[in-house]
């Protein structure tokens, strides 16, 4: 690391020279406040001016925003001093943040942000008076049309995270600046709907929005709603929810497997039946790795691509159609979940599917659009699911109802059909681990041996692309792995091209996975000092850590030694890719998806 002298606030230290002035004083145990800063700093646009510092020399002094200000350009050697906490440079931080509030909807009571608004925190802060600068407001827009994200300019505050975000994580660029000067607004080409643009609803412009003026299409109303026709409501929940859902409750990223306590609050919130949507998991591996091994017999294309991520299959839909053929036609788990249970569990307890409500706890906002696809309704046109909850929004719920979440007991899943799982299930939720548990079973059915070590390593990790292969008696499987939209376009152009190496390829929507879904728990940008200037970076692999050991802990590791998997083929079923199955657990796709649909 090439190290620069620099004196802030009065005192020496030596900082890496490539930062820029707010992560020196980060390093060293400043906090410099900032809206538009983000993920490093890889996201800033130094648009909010809320981090500015005072830069002095004998020459004089002038205000930078110290975002994206290099550090190395103010070397102690060069006779410049860092002021944080200057009279001077106080009061601009100040003059900005009431700058932004002057034109903004200050509804705090209602916003969903409330709790964690960044314009809120920064306004404590800098001491921001709300009304100092008194006037017209620009003209603003609500967009609830989407499925899954609601936009409502009247709480943005042209930080430009959420465009950033888009372009950096899914390479797409829905969103951008508009109109100029005081008109100016964050939002999709001609100020469109997110429901007529080519969004692919992943919400991770969501994630990092620090106001209100994106956030998820809440569902909780359906909910409440179902319980008060005295519905069969059922939930389930996905395995990345577990692994994040205690950050809403005071802890620490990556600490606490909130896997028995969710269960307990889900419980005492009143639904007829908790299911894990790791069974769900365990089925789509019977039925994907089935699927694999007909196509690698020539009963189809190759590569085959998983088909678990919403975000990715609206992403294929509007973009990559011509590769549509080789898209598994798998719904993902928690719709071949809600199948069931509007079939084979209904059946076996003698319910009328018209009176189960299903309901999905979900890391992601592009599950709300899926569950609402036609042609995931394989009971009669009745959908699957009938809504599904971000992580955020269960712990609302749970929040809204008294429950003391850090307090409640361990519960398991109910035990009703539906209740065994694997561990293969399990790391679903992370980036690769569709792929290992698919080639666990996989494996087995080519050989009749089970794969050994229960471990495939070689596709595990936050890299944005991974490949690797695997000896099958001799056969070499070529397999990749990709999340985000980005980096899986040069997987995607292979496959077009019709130059793919891989026999199998795995596309998670979110980098990193559902472990970092839209619907998950905001991640803080700014960070005190003691918790570590990497912590932004190693967020996704905590969550991924406790995936992975609830994994490793398990005696059952492979989907097709469920037993209750095994006994719904036997008993329902039949086999995977029956007629049946591929009526219940199977879908198709749109091919002439319109991007920009003509607006009458």
């Amino acid at each position: 690391m090439n190290t620069i002298q620099v004196k802030i606030e009065g005192r020496l230290y030596d900082v890496d020279a490539s930062l820029s002035i707010l992560e020196a004083a980060r390093s060293v145990g400043y906090s410099i406040p900032s809206l538009c800063y983000w993920n490093g700093g890889h996201n800033s646009l130094a648009s909010c001016r809320v981090c500015l510092v005072e830069v002095a020399s004998a020459q004089g002094s002038r205000l930078v925003a110290s975002c994206v200000y290099p550090v190395a350009w103010v070397g102690a050697d060069k006779g410049f001093e860092i002021k944080i906490s200057s009279p001077k440079a106080i009061e601009a931080r100040r003059t900005s943040v009431e700058l932004l509030l002057s034109n903004h909807s200050k509804d705090c009571q209602t916003c969903v942000k409330n709790g964690n608004c960044e314009l809120l925190n920064v306004a404590k802060i800098t001491g921001a008076k709300d009304n100092r600068f008194p006037g017209e407001k620009s003209k603003a827009t609500y967009d609830d049309c989407a499925p899954g994200i609601v936009r409502d300019t009247s709480k943005c505050i042209l930080c430009g995270r959420c465009v950033e975000r888009c372009k950096e994580a899914q390479g797409i660029g829905i969103l951008g600046f508009e109109a100029r000067g005081f008109e100016t607004f964050v939002g999709p080409a001609a100020n469109r709907s997110f429901a007529t643009s080519p969004c692919i609803q992943c919400g991770q412009c969501v994630n990092v929005c620090p106001t209100g003026a994106l956030s998820e299409k809440r569902e909780i109303d359906l909910v409440d709603e179902a319980f008060r026709q005295g519905k069969y409501v059922i939930v389930q929940t996905a395995p990345a929810v577990r692994a994040a859902l205690a950050e809403e409750f005071g802890n620490k990223i990556g600490t606490v497997n909130a896997t028995g306590r969710m269960v307990a609050a889900l419980h005492r919130l009143g639904f007829y039946r908790v299911f894990d949507t790791n069974f769900g998991a365990d089925l789509t591996i019977m039925e994907e790795a089935t699927e694999l091994l007909h196509r690698m017999k020539g009963e189809g294309v190759l590569p085959q691509i998983t088909s678990c991520s919403p975000g990715w299959i609206n992403f294929a839909e509007y973009f990559y159609p011509e590769i549509l053929p080789h898209v598994s036609t798998c719904k993902s788990p928690h719709e071949m979940e809600g199948a069931i249970i509007k079939s084979y569990f209904a059946k076996t307890h003698n319910i009328d599917p018209k009176d189960i409500f299903v309901v999905s706890v979900m890391p992601c906002t592009a599950k709300k659009g899926e569950a609402k696809r036609p042609q995931n309704a394989a009971n009669g046109g009745l959908p699957d699911v009938d809504a599904v909850l971000t992580t955020r929004e269960l712990a609302l719920m749970i929040k809204r109802s008294g429950i003391l979440f850090n307090e409640l007991p361990e519960e398991e899943f109910d035990q009703d059909l539906l209740g065994e799982y694997s561990g293969a299930g399990v790391i679903f939720g992370v980036t690769g681990g569709v792929m290992e548990a698919a080639l666990r079973t996989a494996y087995h059915a080519l050989t009749g041996k089970e794969y050994g070590p229960i471990d495939f390593k070689e596709v595990r990790g936050l890299e944005s692309i991974k490949e690797a292969s695997l000896d099958i008696d001799g056969t070499i499987v070529k397999v990749a792995v990709a999340s985000g939209m980005k980096d899986a376009k040069k997987l995607l152009d292979e496959v077009k091209a019709g130059t793919s190496p891989y026999a199998f390829i795995e596309i998670m929507g979110c980098p990193g996975g559902c472990i970092n879904g839209g619907g998950q728990p905001f991640v803080k940008p700014t960070l005190q000092p003691e918790e570590g200037a990497n912590v932004l970076k190693e967020y996704r692999q905590k969550r991924a850590n406790i995936l992975y050991t609830i994994d490793e802990k398990m005696t059952l590791r492979q989907s097709h030694n469920n037993k209750d998997i095994i006994a719904l083929y036997e008993n329902f079923l039949g086999s995977p890719c029956s007629e049946l199955a591929e009526e219940l657990l199977h879908t198709s796709y749109v091919s002439n998806r319109e991007k920009f649909p003509n607006l009458k």
